[in-house]
């Protein structure tokens, strides 16, 4: 079960936006608040930092590895995860093509966004019923 508090929604296009004008970098800040916000969201996953390491170290790690986690997120509320693991071959090889890691960012950044949107969280659990009133003599 998902307890942990929801993450920030971003947007796509912004996203994008930042992460060719600034070569990259934004990226860093972006693969660490994703995954900070999920571990935080469920309790598992790499966390930040972790993530970040892998990110600047060994990339193509972190294009399977936070669908996957977004994915598991998801599926652990009942729903259908748009995105998984596999969702790390439209980097496939290691995001050199710039249209399929857009495509890649679409889907994971839109997946984690609808999460966030419908709370990924079971409904609340239906108040208990109100004890019937005695009256007194």
């Amino acid at each position: 079960m998902n307890t942990g508090p929801l993450g920030q929604k971003r947007g796509i296009g912004f996203g994008i936006l930042l992460f060719i004008v600034t070569l990259g970098v934004y990226g860093w800040y972006w693969a660490y608040k994703t995954q900070e916000e999920l571990k935080l969201r469920t309790g598992e996953g790499l966390g930040g930092v972790l993530g970040l390491v892998i990110w600047i170290l060994i990339s193509p790690v972190s294009a399977f590895v936070i669908p996957s986690e977004i994915g598991k997120m998801v599926a652990r509320d009942g729903k259908t995860p748009t995105v998984t693991g596999w969702t790390g071959l439209w980097l496939f090889p290691f995001g050199i093509f710039l249209i399929p890691a857009i495509v890649w960012f679409v889907k994971v950044q839109g997946a984690l966004n609808t999460a966030w949107e419908q709370g990924t969280a079971a409904p609340a659990a239906p108040a208990a019923p109100a004890a019937p009133v005695v009256p007194s003599a």
